[in-house]
C-alpha cells in the first residue's frame, strides 16, 4: 500500500506509516487540483494540512483511495459530503495542537498590551524609546472569546489563571470552566470585553462573521485576535479601525488566502500598521504539537486500514473495533437504506459462512457494518456483496 503525505507533514507520521509496511512519499508543499489527481495515481492513503484542497473533483477522479488524513484541526479544505459520498474515510487532530495556539493567543495578548513588537522595531532602527505609555498589564483586563471549544476553552483556563477577567460566546450550550461568563449574544460580548480572541470553527456559516459592524461594537481601545480561519474575518474593515484608532492592536495568524508554500510572496492590507503581529500560520505549528499530530492522525489512518476502525472519523459512521482479526473481517460501506444488514448476512448464510462478530453504524445516508467471520471469504461471496446495488465500498482483512 501506498500514503502520499503533502505539506511537510512531521516524520512521526512517515515512520509511524513506514514502520506499518507502507510506502510513504512525503512532499513538502502542497498541490493543486490537477497536480494532486496525478500525484494521487496508486495511492491508498493521503495526509494534507491546511493549504491543499481535496474537492470532490479529486476524490471521484481517485474512487479507490481509502482515506485522508488532516494533520491539523480543521477540515474545510476537504470536501466532506464528497468524502462521504465516496466512502473516503476522513480523520483529523482535534486536540493535538491546542495547547500550541493558546500559548501563541497569550503571547500575542501580552505583546500587544506592552506593544513589543514596536519597541523591538524601534531598537533595531537604533531609537531608544523607554515608555510605560499604551502599555498594559494583562492582569484584571476582560477577554472575551468568540467560540468556546477545545482551544476556546483551554485559553480560557490559562488566561483565568495569568489573572485575566474571562467571558465567552458560542451558538454552541457550553459548559463554563473556572469562573468564565457566558455572554448571551455576541453584541453582549464585544461590547464587555477589552481583548477579543476568535476561535471558531471553518463551517460555512462562520465565512465574513466578523466585519465593520462588530468592530463597532467593540470598545474603544480593544485588541482583536484572529488565530482560527482567515475567511471568518473581514481585514479590509480590520485596517479601517486599525488606522482610526478605535482598535489598538491586533494578532493575525490566518488569512482569506495564503501561500501554498514557504518562500512565496505575501501580500496584506494590514501590513505596515504599528501593534499588529503578523504571523504565517503558525499557531499549531510547534515541534511538540507537529510530532503529536503526526502519531495521532498516523495511528487513526493505520487503525483503518488494519483493522476497519473507524474511531474519531470526521465523515464516516463511528466503529471501534478490536484490532484482533480471527479468519477474516468483512468491511462494507453501504448507502444507509432498510435491510441491508439482512442482505449481507443472507449472502454470507447463503455461502454457508458463521459469524463469529458483527457491529453495524449508521451516519446520514451512509451505513458501515464489520463483520467478523469463522471462515475465509471466497471471490463468489466477494462479488455477490459487490453485486448489491447498496454496496458503496467493500474490503476484506485477513
Amino acid at each position: 500500500m501506498k500514503a502520499l503525505l503533502l505539506e511537510n507533514i512531521h516524520q512521526s507520521a512517515v515512520q509511524a506509516l513506514e514502520a506499518f509496511g507502507m510506502d510513504v512519499e512525503h512532499v513538502k508543499g502542497a498541490l493543486d487540483e490537477e497536480e494532486l489527481i496525478a500525484a494521487l495515481d496508486g495511492v491508498d492513503l493521503l495526509g494534507i494540512r491546511s493549504k491543499t484542497q481535496v474537492t470532490r473533483r479529486v476524490l471521484e477522479a481517485r474512487p479507490d483511495l481509502m482515506a485522508v488524513g488532516a494533520f491539523c484541526i480543521g477540515t474545510n479544505q476537504i470536501d466532506l459530503q464528497a468524502a462521504t459520498d465516496t466512502a473516503t474515510a476522513v480523520f483529523n487532530a482535534p486536540y493535538s495542537n491546542t495547547r500550541s495556539v493558546v500559548e501563541l493567543a497569550l503571547a500575542e495578548i501580552i505583546g500587544m498590551a506592552r506593544h513589543l513588537t514596536d519597541r523591538s522595531s524601534e531598537l533595531h532602527r537604533g531609537e531608544w524609546n523607554k515608555s510605560a505609555k499604551g502599555s498594559h498589564e494583562i492582569r484584571g483586563r476582560k477577554l472575551g472569546i468568540v467560540g468556546y471549544g477545545n482551544i476556546g476553552s483551554q485559553l480560557s483556563v490559562i488566561a483565568e489563571a495569568m489573572g485575566m477577567q474571562v467571558y465567552f460566546y458560542d451558538i454552541a450550550d457550553r459548559l463554563a470552566l473556572g469562573n468564565a461568563h457566558k455572554c448571551s449574544s455576541l453584541q453582549q460580548l464585544l461590547e464587555t470585553a477589552e481583548v477579543i480572541s476568535l476561535h471558531v470553527d471553518g463551517r460555512e456559516e462562520n465565512t465574513n462573521l466578523f466585519g465593520a459592524e462588530e468592530f463597532a461594537m467593540m470598545r474603544e481601545r480593544a485588541l482583536f485576535l484572529n488565530l482560527c480561519r482567515g475567511f471568518v474575518v473581514d481585514l479590509d474593515a480590520l485596517r479601517d479601525n486599525l488606522l482610526s484608532g478605535h482598535i489598538a492592536g491586533a494578532a493575525v495568524d490566518v488569512y482569506p488566502e495564503e501561500p501554498k508554500k514557504n518562500g512565496e510572496p505575501f501580500i496584506s492590507v494590514l501590513q505596515g500598521i504599528p501593534n499588529v503581529i503578523l504571523t504565517p500560520h503558525i499557531g499549531g505549528s510547534t515541534q511538540e504539537a507537529q510530532e503529536d499530530i503526526g502519531h495521532f492522525v498516523s495511528g487513526k489512518l493505520i487503525d483503518y486500514v488494519r483493522s476497519g476502525s473507524t474511531n474519531m472519523s470526521v465523515n464516516m459512521p463511528e466503529l471501534h473495533v478490536d484490532s484482533h482479526v480471527g479468519h477474516a473481517r468483512l468491511l462494507h460501506l453501504h448507502h444507509n437504506v432498510p435491510g441491508v444488514l439482512a442482505k449481507v448476512n443472507g449472502v454470507l448464510g447463503t455461502h454457508e459462512v458463521n459469524i463469529e462478530r458483527q457491529q453495524l453504524s449508521t451516519r446520514g445516508d451512509l451505513g458501515y457494518v464489520v463483520t467478523d467471520t469463522l471462515a475465509p471469504l471466497d471471490r463468489d461471496l466477494i462479488d455477490a456483496l459487490l453485486e448489491m446495488p447498496e454496496t458503496i465500498r467493500l474490503a476484506t482483512i485477513g
